[in-house]
């Protein structure tokens, strides 16, 4: 953990059961934040918020079954528990998923319809520019399998696009996005979700 930045005080978990989420802790630390690893219902505890990664949906669908983390995990959401899922872990968030499994269960966390390969599959992988609201400098956005946000509920805050097209987005303490913001470097959206993490704390105080 760093001595400075916006993420001092706060310990933010990343699900660490598949996928890119060494990234994510690197990144939150080099923030200021404690960031742990989190793979047992005991590692929710004391957490300010938490992260689920990118990587396969379906495959994360099961394990959270698998480790016991479902069930513990959806009771401090619906706590209030602030969260921010990229890539896979959009799908995992939403309201509603397109083109998965058919016992896949989104969490319904944030009211967006995603669709699993939306941008097509790995071969179709690619890089662009996001543009971030209320900023004039694109971030880059990495897609690898990403979902594609094809619909977005009232209420909820489009903070990303690509070409016009929402693919981040977030809603009270909850932010996902369609791609991989911890394998670029720029750090603003990470910034931005520990902004809402501390609103959220702030009024629960």
């Amino acid at each position: 953990m760093s001595d400075g930045g916006p993420g001092v005080g706060l310990r933010i978990g990343v699900l660490a059961l598949q996928g890119a989420f060494r990234e994510h802790v690197a990144t939150f630390r080099r923030l200021g934040a404690d960031a742990v690893e989190v793979r047992t219902p005991a590692d929710l505890t004391g957490l300010d918020a938490v992260v689920l990664p990118g990587g396969e949906s379906t495959v994360i669908d099961r394990l959270l079954d698998s480790s016991g983390l479902r069930e513990p995990l959806v009771a401090a959401l619906a706590g209030g528990l602030p969260a921010f899922g990229t890539c896979a872990g959009l799908i995992v968030l939403s309201a509603a998923a397109e083109d998965g499994r058919s016992d896949q269960r989104p969490l319904g966390l944030i009211d967006v319809t995603a669709r699993r390969n939306g941008y097509g599959r790995q071969v179709h992988s690619f890089e662009a520019p996001v543009q971030l609201d209320a900023d004039g400098d694109p971030m880059p956005g990495v897609f690898i399998r990403a979902p594609r946000i094809v619909r977005v509920g009232e209420g909820v805050e489009v903070v990303g696009t690509l070409d016009g097209e929402p693919v981040a987005a977030a809603a009270g303490g909850i932010m996902v996005a369609s791609f991989h913001p911890e394998l670029t470097g720029d750090d603003r959206l990470h910034r931005r979700f520990l902004d809402r993490v501390r609103v959220v704390r702030a009024v629960a105080a």
